[in-house]
């Protein structure tokens, strides 16, 4: 048969003797430099279609995009804006060379992905920034993509004109 316990007997587990087996601290997580053998930090940033592969190594700070400037690649200030705001908001500009190959999806989708893959790997570079870079929503992949073309439809929401006759 099952014994049962008044609310005074559990009270006196959880002081007593059961503490020991209910208070189990995890361990914080320790995150470790991750460089290889040329002194760079890789990582891999996505957004919408684009996929971006990023190294980060000490230097004055030139970012290329496909073998060109990021001021030809991205012409837009804004665009530009977006790649420069983990190295903003971890205050570490002009101490990065950037090195990345960005494909698919369009030019925004690309600077996205492109700051996505920089704030990973500066994280995997210096393990210290983690906490601001997280705080800012950088190390964070944006989920959104394009909905699909639904069947019966013009696009993926908007029908067809109705008519009454």
């Amino acid at each position: 048969m099952s014994e049962t316990m008044t609310l005074e007997d559990l009270a006196t587990l959880k002081d007593g003797e059961g503490a020991e087996a209910t208070t189990t601290e995890t361990p914080e997580r320790v995150y470790e430099k991750k460089i290889d053998a040329q002194g760079r930090a890789y990582a891999t940033g996505k957004r919408k279609d684009a996929v971006a592969r990023v190294w980060v190594k000490p230097g004055p700070g030139k970012i290329t995009v496909n073998g060109r400037d990021q001021l030809t690649y991205f012409a837009r200030p804004v665009l530009r804006m977006i790649l420069a705001q983990p190295l903003v908001a971890a205050d570490r500009e002009g101490q990065f060379d950037i090195v990345c190959t960005v494909k698919g999806g369009g030019l925004s989708g690309q600077a996205g992905a492109v700051r996505h893959g920089i704030s990973i790997a500066m994280t995997r570079f210096e393990p210290e920034l983690r906490a601001v870079l997280k705080k800012g929503g950088f190390l964070t992949r944006d989920a959104r993509t394009v909905e699909r073309k639904k069947y019966g439809k013009a696009k993926a929401r908007k029908s067809f004109q109705f008519s009454k006759r």
